[in-house]
């Protein structure tokens, strides 16, 4: 009895412990982002009401001065409610009172703490890999396409397609986004650039699409301090485009809205990461919630009504015009935004459940 016990408790905690892991990173994530509005919004002295992490009815809250700090029911958000932000407001200490160059920083910050999130986690884990990935060819598998088209061992793959590529992460974007398996390479080759045209590689089908067969080896160098430091801001710089240019495939049909993933897909794909990755190897986990930051910084930037890219458009305009949007016009706008932000993501969440469901 008491084994059968034993043995049912670690059957639930071996499938609960990486759920519980990815919501606490992914409340990490989010701390993060609303942590940069309210360190800024202190530094400039503007009144915080409120300190929130996720969204809905406060489970627990305490007042410390003049915030009130809460954890919130669903772990899918946060927010940092500063007085006049939303409403008008006679105090000094009012956001809206601020300079506009000031409440642009306040606004900027989240997105930006949460990137360099993103860039430390990427730090930690190729501080911890074997070997850190380069861009220079190493090897070809034996018959290899792109080697009788062109590529030789010692190039140093510097673009793709025409886009500039920042790290061994390019390679592999880059290389998949592409339609025809037919490549244009720019390398520095003995010292000197070189353009590489229609360099081919093999391809095979696997349900009904043609996957591309990389046929080639890139070097990889031992993790130091500088490497690590220069190959985590590649990363970095790799992961911001190919968020951009992933929205944009997605708005050109190249992707479909079922490829999309809300908080629900979010938090399984970090347990399923979590429970893939040992002491040995949590690369995959850091990978995966490195990706996850930088995602939601990226996106948060993006022109949106009721997202913060939204509003420092916004501000950039008053800076043009040297006075500000009517307050009515812009919490207008904020407000349908907000509305279709929550149903695209609600309209996502569906898509979560359905595709848990299936497994």
């Amino acid at each position: 009895m008491i084994l059968s016990f034993a043995s049912t408790v670690s059957a639930v905690w071996s499938k609960a412990w990486p759920i519980i892991v990815a919501i606490l990173f992914f409340g990490l994530v989010v701390m993060s982002h609303e942590l940069g509005h309210f360190c800024f919004a202190k530094l400039f002295k503007v009144k915080v009401n409120e300190f929130a992490i996720g969204m809905g009815p406060r489970i627990l809250k305490k007042k410390k001065g003049e915030t009130t700090y809460a954890l919130r029911l669903l772990p899918i958000g946060g927010l940092v409610n500063m007085e006049g932000e939303e409403e008008e407001s006679n105090s000094d200490r009012a956001f809206c009172k601020k300079p506009v160059w000031q409440r642009f920083i306040i606004v900027a910050a989240g997105a930006t703490i949460n990137i360099i999130l993103g860039f430390i986690l990427l730090s930690i884990m190729l501080s911890a890999s074997d070997l850190i990935g380069t861009m220079e060819v190493k090897s070809f598998t034996e018959n290899a396409s792109t080697q009788a088209t062109g590529l030789q061992v010692g190039d140093k793959i510097t673009a793709i397609n025409g886009n500039h590529v920042f790290s061994d992460l390019d390679l592999s974007f880059l290389l998949q986004r592409d339609q025809d398996a037919t490549v244009d390479f720019t390398v520095k080759r003995d010292g000197k650039k070189t353009e590489l045209k229609n360099v081919k590689f093999d391809t095979y089908e696997k349900d009904g699409r043609q996957i591309m067969v990389f046929d080639f080896v890139i070097i990889g160098v031992k993790p130091g301090l500088g490497s690590v430091l220069k190959y985590s801001a590649g990363e970095t710089i790799s992961v911001i485009r190919i968020v951009w240019l992933s929205l944009f495939d997605l708005f050109t049909g190249h992707y479909h809205m079922s490829d999309m993933s809300g908080p629900i897909g979010v938090v399984t794909y970090i347990a399923d990461a979590a429970e893939q990755s040992t002491k040995a190897d949590p690369t995959p986990f850091l990978m995966l919630t490195a990706l996850i930051a930088i995602n939601i910084g990226v996106f948060n930037l993006l022109p949106i009504p009721a997202l913060d890219g939204g509003r420092l458009f916004f501000m950039f305009i008053e800076m043009i015009r040297r006075k500000p949007i009517p307050p009515k016009y812009e919490n207008a706008i904020h407000a349908v935004g907000l509305i279709l932000l929550l149903a695209f993501m609600a309209l996502i969440s569906v898509n979560d459940v359905i595709n848990l469901i299936r497994g």
